[in-house]
């Protein structure tokens, strides 16, 4: 049997048209990188994607969610934290079993995701990974995610996100210092 391709867009909305979980689809236009270093502000580094599509969108950061893959281990897993905080990389560890946690190699993330940096879905992955999707994400109605490329968001129920992950939820981000 041949798998037949979906024109209905990228693998994460194609992974959520087929579990049936609805979504909305939010797009904007993404700075590019020199843009994004023109946006530093006394040194500091450069606006993370995250923040960069709240803004565009209008919505409250608190809703918009980053993905975020690290190695567990020697096991790729994905934590999905709040934009406005910090991937816990202890207590990612702690929720998936492993003594320590590194974020991965951005080149074996995009490779092992399908996706690329700054637009990583946690939907629709060429090779799924074990998920974690932080425990604050349950006080919304909606949570916003990566749709699979830069400038593209799908606006999710966080129960039906973490359904469609197979994702266990944790406390794993931290404030920015």
């Amino acid at each position: 049997m041949v798998a037949k391709k979906s024109s209905a867009g990228t693998p994460a909305m194609v992974a959520l048209e087929r579990a049936g979980i609805a979504f909305t689809v939010h797009t904007y236009e993404h700075a590019d990188l020199a843009d994004r270093s023109a946006k530093r502000v006394g040194g500091a580094r450069p606006e993370g994607y995250g923040i960069e599509a709240a803004e565009a969108l209008g919505l409250d950061p608190a809703v918009v969610f980053k993905t975020l893959v690290a190695d567990a281990d020697a096991e790729l897993v994905v934590g999905v934290v709040p934009v406005t905080g910090e991937l816990d990389l202890k207590s990612l560890a702690h929720a998936v079993g492993a003594k320590k946690a590194t974020m991965a190699d951005p080149a074996v993330a995009a490779r092992v995701t399908g996706y690329v940096v700054g637009g990583i879905s946690p939907l629709g992955q060429k090779r799924r990974l074990r998920t974690v999707v932080d425990a604050s994400a349950l006080d919304h109605p909606l949570v916003y995610v990566s749709g699979g490329r830069r400038g593209l968001d799908l606006g999710v129920e966080p129960t039906a996100l973490v359904t469609a992950t197979a994702a266990t939820t944790a406390a794993i981000s931290r404030s920015r210092a």
